[in-house]
């Protein structure tokens, strides 16, 4: 089974989940939770309470990383492979520019740098 590039797909249910989230943790709401989050954690083994209440604040964190990380992931690829093919066209265009061939490229480098608004 070939797993395509997040970029190569197109926006797809996850793909708009990830932006919608990514939108979302960069917000000063979510900064205040996770420092909410973190109050919790560090209270609960100041106050010494049950072994049951530390896990489930070190879980919580737990999980809130490993989703952050995944949001993170998805986001990081789909930006590097629009700068890829912005570079790609930037090429493209210079090269036809140098060999005074068709305008093709000069196209091409125009579509993509509007790309960011594709992905």
């Amino acid at each position: 089974m070939a797993v395509r590039h997040p970029a190569e797909r197109g926006k797809g249910r996850f793909e708009r989940f990830a932006e919608s989230a990514s939108n979302m943790t960069s917000t000063p709401a979510f900064y205040v939770f996770c420092m909410l989050l973190v109050a919790f954690f560090l209270a609960s083994h100041a106050a010494h309470l049950s072994v049951t209440q530390q896990m489930l604040a070190g879980d919580l964190m737990t999980s809130v990383t490993l989703l952050l990380l995944a949001l993170l992931k998805n986001s990081e690829r789909r930006a590097e492979r629009a700068v890829q093919r912005k570079l790609d066209a930037i090429a493209a265009a210079l090269l036809e520019q140098s060999e005074s061939k068709t305008r093709e490229a000069q196209k091409d480098l125009r579509r993509a740098i509007r790309m960011e608004e594709d992905l």
